[in-house]
């Protein structure tokens, strides 16, 4: 009786987690969230620091806005983005852990996710 009440809760959590990975499935998107892992950046600073263009930067800001991962703040002609909660970035860096232990070309991707996680760990330097 309990399992057949639980489900409704159980199919709509589990439908929520999968849209917001569904979400963080792209390699833009995760280093945006990365970016913005120490606060708000401007679009122009964005499409600097990972080499975008602007129009693809947009779409992507968008998709992460529409899924509430990044909340926006414009201020003139500038539009600010910083992440509706930054717990996500911490959460993707954990995550490093599980894609580490379970990395097939074990030396290349080892190597590249402790680059990465000392990169995601430090603060920005200005």
């Amino acid at each position: 009786m309990h399992y057949h009440i639980c489900m409704p809760a159980r199919r709509l959590a589990t439908q929520a987690l999968s849209e917001l990975l569904g979400v963080l499935s792209h390699p833009d998107r995760v280093r945006i969230v990365e970016e913005l892992r120490q606060g708000e950046l401007d679009v122009n600073h964005l499409c600097e620091r990972l080499g975008l263009a602007h129009a693809r930067m947009s779409q992507q800001l968008s998709l992460l806005r529409n899924a509430r991962v990044v909340v926006d703040r414009r201020e003139g002609r500038h539009v600010y983005y910083r992440l509706a909660d930054p717990r996500l970035a911490a959460w993707l860096l954990d995550g490093l852990a599980f894609v580490e232990t379970g990395a097939e070309r074990a030396d290349q991707v080892r190597s590249a996710i402790q680059e990465v996680r000392m990169l995601w760990s430090e603060p920005d330097k200005p």
